[in-house]
């Protein structure tokens, strides 16, 4: 719900900012649904997410049921997830899924969602509940659509979110043993113990850091 919110806010305050950044200029509204989706097109060409951002708010307030809005979307979704901006990117997933989402459509969404938040995990550390959730949800997406195009993807994705989640583990527990703390060293290796992946499976980034395993 936090998450939802800052996205919100964060389109919101694009909204503002294309009112904002030209004082001289004059507010623009009523305008055909293919103004607005030229107009995100060619904000997203030239780099300026906030501007495409607030054009889709006057597109969907303008014309909602417009056929142009499903890829108006889809354009944004793509364009935030290659910013490296995966909250967005999964705001306008989520919001196809909404309004136009059927079965064979939300399968590539669906996975759409799922790479963003894989690749939205910056910090291992500090992202352990993503990392989980993000285990739980591609584990729903293999029982949701056997078969599908993205399976091989899928396990891709899923065991290097096992591998990051068994490092961390481990490394936790050695901290706890250079502190003088056996007991918390070995509820850490115990939940390895049930892992997916092995120590032996697993080549450990050269540098120490975990998160270069996302690399």
């Amino acid at each position: 719900m936090k998450l939802k919110r800052t996205v919100l806010a964060t389109i919101a305050l694009a909204f503002l900012f294309v009112g904002c950044a030209n004082k001289d200029e004059v507010a623009e509204f009523n305008k055909p649904a293919l103004y607005w989706y030229k107009k995100i097109g060619k904000s997203i060409s030239d780099g300026n997410m906030d501007k495409a951002d607030a054009y889709y708010i006057s597109l969907k307030s303008e014309h909602m049921r417009s056929p142009l809005m499903p890829t108006a979307i889809m354009m944004l979704a793509h364009a935030h997830m290659n910013k490296e901006e995966y909250l967005l990117a999964n705001y306008y997933l989520d919001e196809y899924n909404k309004r136009f989402g059927e079965e064979q459509s939300r399968e590539y969404t669906d996975f759409m969602k799922l790479k963003a938040a894989f690749l939205g995990v910056k910090d291992v550390y500090k992202d352990q509940k993503l990392i989980m959730d993000s285990i739980a949800n591609a584990n729903r997406y293999l029982v949701r659509y056997p078969g599908s195009e993205y399976t091989p993807l899928v396990n891709t994705i899923l065991i290097r979110l096992h591998m990051s989640q068994y490092l961390l583990n481990e490394n936790i527990a050695a901290l706890y043993e250079r502190t003088g703390k056996p007991d918390a060293a070995e509820i850490y290796r115990e939940k390895n113990s049930d892992s997916v992946v092995e120590m032996t499976d697993i080549t450990p980034p050269e540098k120490g850091i975990i998160g270069k395993i996302f690399d």
